[in-house]
C-alpha cells in the first residue's frame, strides 16, 4: 500500500512482515472459516428439528379461513340491512379481507426466507469448494455463443430435418 492511500483512508503506517508471519495469518483465518464452517453446518442441521414451522403454516390458514368466511358472512349482512347500516358493515367486511390476504402473504413470506437462506448456504458451500480447488460435480461450465435470432432459427431448423 502506498503512503497517498495510507493517508487518503486515515491507515495507520504499514508494517513489513516476513513470509512466515503471513503464514500464520493466513492458517489462522483459515482455521477461523473453517470453525464458522462448522457453526454454519450445525445450525443447518438443528432447522430441521424445528417443529413449530409447519404449525405456523396451519395456524395462518386457519386464520386465513376464518377471515374468508367472516367475509362472506358480513357481506350477505351488509346486503341484507338498511342502506345506511351497510357501510359500516361492508368496511369491516372488507378489513376481514385485508386480515386474510396478510395471512397468507406472511406464510409466502416465510417461505421465500427458507428458500433464499437455502440458496444463499448453497452458493456459500459452492464458493468454499472452489476455493478448496475441489472439483464440483453439480456444476457445469458452459460456453456461450453469441448470434443473431435468424442464424439461431437455421440451426434449429437444420437440427430439426436430421
Amino acid at each position: 500500500m502506498t503512503q497517498k492511500l495510507e493517508e487518503l483512508f486515515n491507515l495507520p503506517p504499514r508494517e513489513d512482515t516476513t513470509p512466515q508471519e503471513a503464514e500464520t495469518t493466513i492458517e489462522e483465518n483459515r482455521e477461523m472459516i473453517y470453525a464458522v464452517d462448522d457453526a454454519i453446518d450445525k445450525i443447518d442441521a438443528a432447522l430441521p428439528f424445528v417443529n413449530d414451522l409447519d404449525q405456523s403454516d396451519k395456524e395462518l390458514d386457519e386464520l386465513a379461513d376464518l377471515a374468508k368466511e367472516k367475509f362472506q358472512d358480513l357481506i350477505d349482512l351488509g346486503m341484507n340491512v338498511e342502506a345506511r347500516f351497510s357501510g359500516h358493515i361492508l368496511a369491516t367486511a372488507g378489513t376481514l379481507l385485508g386480515h386474510a390476504i396478510t395471512a397468507k402473504q406472511a406464510k409466502l413470506d416465510k417461505k421465500l426466507r427458507m428458500v433464499d437462506l437455502q440458496l444463499k448456504k448453497m452458493r456459500l458451500d459452492q464458493q468454499a469448494q472452489k476455493n478448496d480447488g475441489e472439483k464440483i460435480a453439480d456444476a457445469e461450465d458452459g460456453k456461450g455463443v453469441i448470434i443473431d435470432r435468424n442464424e439461431l432459427l437455421k440451426q434449429l431448423l437444420n437440427k430439426n430435418s436430421k
